[in-house]
């Protein structure tokens, strides 16, 4: 007797090392995969080779599938196969809708569990020797969705900008204009500014200025989507430590 099941899988943000082991073993488990586009092709080698892959990502702004279609695909497979397995980029709790493709597959009766995967919000800054909290330069940080569903810039970043915390935008390329704004608005015009595109793939680009000359750099360096935004003085560690590796490196020779 088939036992229908969901389980949300975090596929972390984009090195295929950054998964975790129970991830795997999941995968390895799975009667079907729906994976998305952020996720890197190297994990479907873990996936059991008698289960079904179906991509249901975008690229570009084109859907192959919308949500509803996606979530309705979770049901039928679930009922009709077993283990459906929803492989998803970063933290799937983190802007990922994982919370609601589990609520609805409760809602029609499959069995749900959830996998977290490292989130591109943590992870990719780290990657650039930025962390997100420093004794002395950050007590805390905001996580912040630089769309909403309506497709416009979050409140929340007006609000952040006021504070004396790191902020961390994801997807919010296409308002940076605006958020520049906020920030410059707040006098916080010389606060360090990171964007990276691709974090922790081979593809990775970085662009490192200030709220004043972020845009100029973005342009210079043809930085997009997809990408994470950083603001606030956490950014200046990533130079601190390349200013220590060399200072090493002289004295060494």
């Amino acid at each position: 007797m088939i036992t229908p099941k969901l389980t949300i899988v975090g596929a972390g943000p984009g090195d295929a090392d950054l998964i975790t082991i129970k991830a795997i073993k999941t995968l390895n488990e799975a009667n079907v995969v729906l994976y998305d586009a952020l996720v890197n092709p190297d994990l479907l080698d873990h996936v059991n080779p008698n289960a079904e892959l179906i991509f249901v990502g975008k690229r570009r702004g084109c859907y192959r599938y919308q949500q509803e279609q996606i979530n309705e695909l979770i049901v039928a497979r679930g009922k009709s196969h077993g283990h459906v397995v929803r492989l998803k980029g970063g933290d799937p709790f983190v802007f990922g809708r994982g919370a609601e493709e589990m609520e609805y597959a409760a809602e029609n009766g499959l069995q749900v569990a959830m996998v977290p995967g490292i989130s591109s919000s943590l992870a990719v800054p780290a990657y650039q020797n930025i962390p997100l909290t420093k004794r002395g330069s950050s007590e805390s940080f905001w996580v912040i969705t630089g769309t909403t569903k309506h497709h416009k810039l979050s409140d929340d970043v007006a609000l952040a900008a006021k504070s004396s915390a790191t902020v961390v935008i994801l997807m919010g390329m296409g308002k940076l204009s605006q958020i520049v704004q906020l920030f410059q608005a707040e006098g916080k015009n010389e606060l360090p500014v990171a964007i990276i595109q691709d974090g922790t793939t081979t593809r990775e680009k970085i662009g490192i200025g200030t709220v004043d000359t972020i845009e100029a750099i973005v342009e210079e360096k043809q930085l997009s989507n997809p990408a994470i935004i950083i603001l606030g003085d956490v950014v200046k560690h990533r130079n601190r430590i390349l200013e220590i590796q060399q200072e090493v490196l002289v004295k060494s020779e």
